[in-house]
């Protein structure tokens, strides 16, 4: 069984290629009749308005999360979380692509798999604001008591597209602890504070990437990093200048 086809795969699939159960190919004078009962099954599988709804949530998620390289796993949880709200009428009055978009973030959420709204959004076809306000409805109504997102969640993935080293990742990640322990990461968010932490140790492993580097991987603006990393300056003793390093 399977969440991700809308009759969770209990139904017969009539096979696309002109083949037998052997693999030899079918005779041209049947191929006309597999057409019609392919046509057939088809209306069957999908016969209201609430399943073809449901086909094309789930095709989208599908879509999405392959765009995202998502495993199948955090696939499945996405559906069944949408299903969930469908089953609640969470839907009416939101779009299908709106509440698909949110129940993939939810499940991303779960999983612990660092996606950003940003990125979401960036595979969905309604923007950050819908998904959002999706998200924080169904997430509240379906009660599904997500943790927030941490810094320190987004880390392993940064570093690694950002082609820094393991210490660089240990250094940022002591930072982060420390911006922690200081309130640097309360009502802030988690992707700007990491940009910051990763802008710091790349200066202190001599491993220098640009803010406007750092800004464009992590999904954030350099306004943001510059932001963040100067209240890491000014609270953190970490040795670095920060009239030197503010403007790189």
């Amino acid at each position: 069984m399977t969440y991700m086809i809308h009759d969770k795969g209990l139904s017969t699939m009539i096979d696309w290629k002109n083949r037998d159960i052997f693999g030899k190919e079918i005779p041209a004078k049947l191929r006309g009749q597999i057409f019609r009962l392919r046509k057939w099954q088809s209306r069957i599988r999908v016969s209201n308005a609430t399943e073809r709804n449901l086909t094309f949530a789930l095709s989208e998620l599908d879509r999405m999360a392959s765009n995202l390289d998502l495993q199948k796993n955090l696939r499945e949880c996405s559906a069944k979380i949408y299903r969930d709200a469908v089953e609640a009428h969470l839907i009416r009055g939101r779009s299908i692509e709106g509440v698909a978009a949110a129940s993939l973030y939810a499940a991303c959420r779960m999983y612990k798999v660092p996606r950003t709204l940003n990125e979401i959004a960036d595979v969905a076809r309604v923007d950050k604001k819908e998904i959002g306000r999706s998200f924080r409805f169904i997430s509240n109504e379906l009660e599904l008591n997500l943790n927030p997102t941490k810094p320190i969640d987004f880390l392993t993935r940064f570093i690694s597209e950002l082609k820094l080293s393991t210490r660089c990742q240990k250094i940022a990640k002591t930072i982060i602890r420390m911006a922690e322990e200081h309130g640097l990461t309360s009502g802030r968010g988690p992707t700007g504070v990491c940009a910051a932490t990763i802008y710091a140790a790349s200066i202190l492993t001599k491993e220098r990437r640009t803010q406007r580097r750092i800004a464009l991987i992590t999904g954030v603006t350099e306004v943001t990093v510059r932001n963040r990393f100067s209240e890491l300056i000014e609270n953190i003793n970490l040795g670095i200048s920060l009239k030197r390093n503010n403007k790189l």
